[in-house]
């Protein structure tokens, strides 16, 4: 599909992920829900399944034609979906956890994905009413109650020597994130919750690096992956491979960076990968 065809794409998906946002507010407001988990022990709550509903019903009427793979349903064997030219690619909230902490940093994650490439991000924050967009050559947005307007990565002042600012979990081990970095640099910290909104944050300028240790899916990179690269970034393997989707029967991701100002040698900041091909050899 040409670029500039996809708006119908993407007006969809803001509708679809605002009107599963607005649902999962009110039930965080409320506190009124239920907690499960999964067969990995990773936490689902029924706001899960609400927004898991909600965005599927919108997208199967208004997309028919156009399957929906969701961390929240069996997605099959990659023989059952390996012929997908186009489809659609959910997570309901990305950061289930921080939704049961309280902590407003969850939010809902919409990708179109096109010949295994996302071409259409959104990611909408519902405790900061803000939208995160992009579509495949058109550029990255942020929408809020006051504006919509572009968004890029920040540029560093001196990219081979200054300041490296740092999005990272309050959930994970700081020291475990630091080790993988370079000590010849000097980091400031942004804690954060989801992942998705630790990758907005880096596409619009407030953060230069994210590196994800851990398992996620890849629900959890699409939208972002748009987003980062419209913006001006790069969302990569922590080896520095590119992400694959719906190319393995896991749909589970490696490691992952995400990574701001592109004039900035990030190979020798980001270790993680060298350091364990070294343990390796």
């Amino acid at each position: 599909m040409p670029d500039g065809e996809r708006a119908p794409y993407l007006e969809l998906a803001k509708e679809a992920a605002r009107e599963a946002g607005q649902a999962i507010l009110e039930i965080y407001d409320s506190g009124d829900y239920q907690s499960y988990s999964k067969a990995d022990d990773s936490p689902v709550t029924s706001a899960d399944i609400r927004a898991n509903e909600i965005i599927t019903r919108l997208l199967m009427e208004k997309s028919p034609q156009i399957p929906i793979m969701s961390e929240e349903q069996n997605n099959g064997q990659l023989s059952d979906r390996q012929h997908w030219h186009r489809y659609w690619l959910i997570d309901p909230i990305d950061g289930t956890q921080e939704f049961v902490a309280r902590s407003g940093d969850f939010a809902v994650n919409i990708a179109l994905v096109e010949n295994n490439e996302p071409v259409i991000g959104v990611i909408y924050w519902p405790a900061g009413d803000s939208m995160y967009y992009a579509s495949k050559g058109q550029g990255a947005y942020k929408a809020t109650p006051l504006e919509d307007r572009p968004i890029r990565v920040r540029k560093l002042e001196d990219p081979a020597d200054g300041v490296v600012v740092i999005a990272i979990s309050r959930r994970q081990s700081r020291d475990k994130v630091m080790s993988k970095l370079t000590s010849h640099r000097v980091y400031q910290t942004l804690p954060l919750g989801s992942c998705s909104l630790k990758a907005c944050f880096i596409a619009e300028g407030k953060a230069d690096v994210f590196l994800r240790i851990g398992s996620t899916g890849e629900w959890d990179t699409g939208a972002s992956q748009c987003i980062v690269t419209e913006a001006g970034g790069t969302l990569l393997a922590a080896n520095f491979e590119p992400l694959t989707y719906n190319r393995r029967n896991s749909l589970t991701n490696p490691d992952f960076v995400v990574l701001g100002d592109p004039s900035v040698d990030w190979r020798h900041i980001v270790q993680h990968q060298q350091e364990e091909d070294h343990e390796d050899n």
